[in-house]
C-alpha cells in the first residue's frame, strides 16, 4: 500500500508550496452578497461537482468535492483524490492540497481490477467526498467511478500512525454521507436511500441496512443526506425534474420523519438546480446550499430558464465552480418547510413531473 498521509490540520500548516489563491470575482462584492443572504452567490471557478462544506473544530469552513484533473489548469490536480479547500468567511477560499487518493486505499487493487473490467480506457476517479469531525476524529467518506468507496478516520490531527480506514469493509456505496444523531450514534446514509448504524468506535457497521424513502414515491437516484432540525429528521435526495436521467433540471428534494428509520412523509421540493447540494449552516446560523454546474449545454440565464422548455436535455443556471444559494429551513405549525430564497432556485419548472403546490407540497393533478 502506498504511504498514506491524510493530515488535515498539519497539512494546512506544512503544505505551503501547494497553496494557491483561487480565481474569484471581486471579494468585497462577494462578501456583500453573502451578508445579504437573499440571492445566489458565485464563489469560485475551480471545476467541481458534488461540493460539500462543513465547519471544522478550528472555526474554518472546509470544502471537498469531485474534481477532474484535466479541467484544473492553474494548479496540480488529480481525479482520484480528495481535494480540500478552506475559508474563514465563505468568500475567499484557499486550496490546501489533496492529501488522500485511491492509491492510498487498503484495497486499491480492487479499484484497479474493476476499472480494467469496465474497459474504455477510463481513469480511476474518486467521487463525492465528504469531510466530518466526529467524536474527536476527522472522518472522510467517498465513492468512485467503479462503485467502491472508503471510510477514513483518525484521532486528532491525521497522521500515518493514527490513521484508520475501512477499505473493502466499506464495500459499494453510492454518494455516502454521515449523520450523527443527538444520542451520538452515527449513521451511514447511502444509495438514495439506505441507512446503516455504525458502532460506537466507528470501526464497522452495527446491524443491517435499513431502506427509507418518502411515502409517495422514490426519493431520487443520488446525493442523499440527513440533517436534524427541531427534532425532525430531514432526508434530502437528488433527482431530475422529469424523472428521466439528464432530462430537465437537476433538483433537490426532501421528506421528513419523527424517527430516522421513518416512516417519512411525501417527497417535497427543496430547490431547482440544487441537485446533490449540501445544506449547511454558516457561523451566523444561516442556511445555505451548495450548487454546481451539471448540464449538457451552457448555463442559461435565470429569466430564460423560467419560460424555456427544459424537458429535452440537461439544463442549469449554475456556472462551472461553486455557487452558494441561501435557503431557509423553518418550522411552521409543527411542519418543516425548506425553500430557496433566490427566486430562480425556489420554484419547480413547468417540466417538473411531480406537481407541487404551496411550500413545496405535492398536490393532486
Amino acid at each position: 500500500m502506498h504511504r498514506i498521509v491524510l493530515i488535515i490540520c498539519s497539512f494546512i500548516i506544512t503544505s505551503v508550496t501547494c497553496k494557491g489563491q483561487l480565481h474569484t470575482d471581486d471579494l468585497p462584492e462577494i462578501r456583500k452578497l453573502l451578508k445579504k443572504h437573499d440571492s445566489a452567490v458565485y464563489i469560485m471557478d475551480d471545476w467541481m461537482r458534488d461540493p460539500y462544506i462543513m465547519i471544522g473544530p478550528d472555526g474554518f469552513y472546509y470544502l471537498t468535492c469531485t474534481q477532474q484533473a484535466a479541467e484544473i489548469t492553474h494548479r496540480p490536480a488529480v481525479s482520484n483524490g480528495i481535494p480540500i479547500y478552506r475559508s474563514s468567511d465563505l468568500a475567499k477560499w484557499e486550496y490546501i492540497g489533496t492529501p488522500y487518493t485511491i492509491d492510498d486505499a487498503a484495497n486499491c487493487d480492487d479499484y484497479v481490477r474493476l476499472l480494467k473490467e469496465k474497459g474504455n480506457n477510463q481513469e480511476l476517479r474518486l467521487w463525492a467526498p465528504e469531510l466530518y469531525f466526529i467524536k474527536g476524529m476527522w472522518c472522510a467518506v467517498h465513492t468512485s467511478n467503479v462503485g467502491l468507496g472508503n471510510f477514513i478516520l483518525s484521532e486528532g490531527m491525521f497522521s500515518e500512525e493514527s490513521l484508520n480506514q475501512w477499505g473493502e469493509k466499506f464495500g459499494r456505496q453510492h454518494d455516502p454521507s454521515l449523520f450523527q444523531d443527538d444520542d451520538g450514534i452515527v449513521w451511514l446514509v447511502s444509495r438514495c436511500t439506505q441507512i446503516q448504524k455504525l458502532n460506537t468506535d466507528l470501526s464497522g457497521f452495527e446491524g443491517d441496512p435499513v431502506s427509507i424513502s418518502p411515502s409517495d414515491r422514490k426519493m431520487g437516484h443520488e446525493g442523499a443526506l440527513i440533517i436534524k432540525f427541531e427534532g425532525k429528521y430531514i432526508l434530502f435526495g437528488t433527482a431530475w425534474s422529469t424523472d428521466t436521467m439528464r432530462k430537465g433540471t437537476y433538483n433537490l428534494y426532501y421528506t421528513t420523519a419523527d424517527r430516522i428509520e421513518g416512516p417519512y412523509g411525501p417527497r417535497r421540493f427543496a430547490g431547482r438546480f440544487l441537485g446533490h447540494g449540501t445544506p449547511f449552516r454558516d457561523k451566523e446560523g444561516r442556511w445555505w446550499c451548495t450548487a454546481f454546474y451539471n448540464a449538457n449545454v451552457p448555463p442559461l440565464g435565470g429569466e430564460e430558464a423560467k419560460t424555456k422548455d427544459l424537458s429535452g436535455n440537461a439544463y442549469t443556471i449554475n456556472r462551472q465552480g461553486l455557487t452558494l444559494v441561501p435557503i431557509e429551513i423553518t418550522m411552521k405549525d409543527g411542519d418543516v418547510v425548506v425553500y430557496a430564497k433566490d427566486e430562480y432556485y425556489r420554484y419547480p419548472g413547468p417540466e417538473e413531473v411531480q406537481r407541487f403546490g404551496k411550500e413545496g407540497k405535492e398536490v393532486t393533478r
